[in-house]
């Protein structure tokens, strides 16, 4: 009898632990985070500004990722939206991912992808922004960490907002039609201190290197190929404690030797 009596008192125990986990797990999906309104109308109203087209990505694999974002019913909440990543638990968009996404048109400074004052990481390579300027609202975005425009079809000076982004570590703005002169490359090293990697290829910077890169300690990739540097190399560069990869090929007008390499450089690339 004791036997029966406990076993009945364990089984409801049971039943009362897992009614009160299921309890739990649906309390917690039906207050969990959605997208904050003002950033999802900022991503629609951003999306409006560009027209579809193939023919803006060079990739074969691009495809346009914003097409399927929706405003209304199912699908409607922005942390849903393909190429957008929200923070888990603020529901703000923090990532936004719109490489090779077929978009072509144009980026002014009161654009609302500059509301977004949350993002932490913004790619939009592999797209046709039909040789527009980088807009001075770039400066808006300062919590951004990473930044990648590479092969965008942007032109023209690169504007000091963007050297207010204190906190990037990785900036990609290569093959484009940029120039990097006022202000230039020796600004930039100065202001974006915590770089890691720096891809500026094909960038018109037409000055030497700055010496000061050497003392860019958390620099482990620098590419400036084709930029027309001139000048002497600065040597001091290849004795960078973190620097791994480093190409400065297609710069005629610079001169320089290579050093001796110690078997404890942490170089993998140089070209």
């Amino acid at each position: 009898m004791v036997s029966s009596l406990f076993i009945f008192m364990a089984v409801n125990s049971l039943i009362l632990i897992l009614c009160f986990h299921l309890m739990m797990t649906n309390f917690t999906s039906s207050t969990q985070l959605l997208c904050d309104d003002n950033e999802s109308s900022a991503l629609l109203e951003f999306k409006q500004n560009f027209v579809v087209s193939q023919h803006a990505s060079d990739d074969p694999f691009a495809y346009p990722k914003a097409t399927t974002w929706k405003s209304e019913g199912e699908g409607s909440d922005c942390c849903s939206w393909e190429g957008v990543e929200c923070d888990k638990d603020t529901g703000h968009v923090i990532g936004l991912d719109l490489g090779s996404s077929c978009l072509y048109g144009s980026i002014n400074s009161s654009s609302t992808l500059f509301l977004l004052v949350h993002l932490q990481r913004l790619d939009l390579s592999d797209n046709d922004f039909n040789y527009s300027n980088i807009p001075f609202g770039v400066d808006q975005l300062s919590n951004l960490r990473s930044l990648n425009l590479s092969s965008s079809r942007f032109s023209g000076q690169i504007p000091f907002e963007l050297f207010v982004l204190s906190k990037l570590v990785f900036l990609d703005l290569s093959q484009n039609q940029l120039k990097l002169q006022k202000p230039d490359l020796r600004n930039l090293v100065q202001k974006l201190v915590h770089l890691k990697r720096l891809d500026l290829s094909q960038v018109n910077i037409s000055s030497p290197i700055p010496g000061t890169f050497a003392n860019h300690s958390s620099l482990s990739s620098l590419f400036l190929e084709n930029c027309g540097l001139s000048g002497e190399f600065p040597t001091d560069i290849l004795h960078h404690p973190s620097l791994q990869f480093l190409s400065v090929r297609n710069n005629p007008d610079m001169t320089g030797y290579l050093p001796e390499f110690q078997e404890t450089s942490p170089l993998k690339l140089l070209v």
